[in-house]
């Protein structure tokens, strides 16, 4: 049997030793690569003649997954699967698990910073400050006393939620299924148009399917308040994009934080949310901390583990 790690998990080689051994143990081999494959040529070949596949964040679609001829599971080293190929692992009978749970804290954490920024501008006057400048007219508001919203009551959203109140927030929320420990934590659930209404500030935290794709656009924009921040830290295609740069540019909305976009970073010099006011943007690192990339390595060498027993964890569907 053959292990193959397609890119690095952002962990130090004793850690990397460490989770290897138990495989190395039973003659398992496992192949650790140092750098992300440059093309998708070199992906496959990577995969090629590999039992068990663990990657991140590269994309790893159908025309990957189908030169992937003994892969019997791939184990992502991250929540969203959207990047995998899962239509043509379901047709070969591959599994797919992910690390659900990993980076729980550090998304939640980086919601509240986002919010926290935009609400004293702490990027904008360190620049200021920086050019000899002052704080000028500028005056901050208080995260307390909030209204907080949250779409999408799971682990993270839940999580953003008992932060939120922390801070002294009255957090409301949506979900399409109402969780007891959400209420628990302190979340009121409302209608999704009175969580777009009534929210000062409003965080995001919803996979990426059919569902949810576009459900941020021009009309539940036009119905938040004018001051209204939105957080996104769950994928970027959760929200129109350009419908959202217009709405900052008119003062439909009164800012936005962002770590995720329509693609992956670098963006395009044309596109419009780098020209929108008010927005703090960053470049997709929500889930990057040492205690997540420690995490989710754990996690998906325990999924191996798991699946080579027979008892496979952590499964998605398509």
């Amino acid at each position: 049997m053959k292990i193959t790690v397609t890119e690095p998990l952002g962990i130090d080689q004793a850690a990397i030793d460490r989770l290897m051994e138990p495989f190395t143990k039973r003659g398992i081999q496992v192949v650790y690569h140092y750098d992300k494959a440059k093309d998708e040529a070199e992906l496959c070949q990577r995969c090629a003649d590999s039992d068990i596949i663990i990657t991140a964040n590269q994309p790893f679609p159908d025309s990957v997954v189908r030169a992937c001829k003994k892969a019997k599971l791939i184990d992502v080293a991250f929540t969203g699967t959207d990047h995998i190929g899962k239509k043509a692992a379901a047709e070969m009978g591959i599994t797919v698990c992910n690390a659900q749970g990993y980076a729980t804290e550090a998304v939640a954490e980086l919601a509240i910073a986002l919010a926290i920024d935009l609400l004293r501008s702490v990027v904008l006057l360190d620049a200021s400050i920086r050019l000899g400048g002052t704080r000028g007219r500028f005056v901050g508001r208080e995260l307390k006393g909030k209204t907080f919203g949250v779409i999408g009551t799971g682990a993270i959203g839940i999580r953003t939620a008992e932060l939120a109140k922390a801070f002294g927030c009255d957090v409301i929320g949506w979900s399409r299924t109402r969780k007891s420990e959400a209420e628990a934590a302190g979340i009121r659930y409302v209608s999704f148009d009175e969580v777009l209404e009534q929210s000062d500030i409003l965080s995001l935290h919803v996979p990426l399917n059919d569902a949810t794709r576009g459900m941020i656009g021009a009309e539940q924009l036009s119905k938040m308040k004018p001051t209204a921040l939105l957080i996104n830290t769950a994928r970027g295609a959760v929200v129109d994009e350009d419908a959202l740069a217009a709405a900052l540019k008119s003062g439909k909305i009164g800012g936005a934080g962002l770590d995720v976009f329509a693609g992956e970073p670098p963006l395009p010099e044309e596109a419009p949310i780098l020209y929108a006011p008010n927005t703090i943007l960053t470049p997709h690192i929500a889930f990057v901390s040492e205690e997540s990339f420690d995490g989710r390595a754990e996690i998906v060498f325990e999924n191996a583990l798991a699946f080579i027993d027979g008892n496979p964890v952590n499964v998605v569907g398509l």
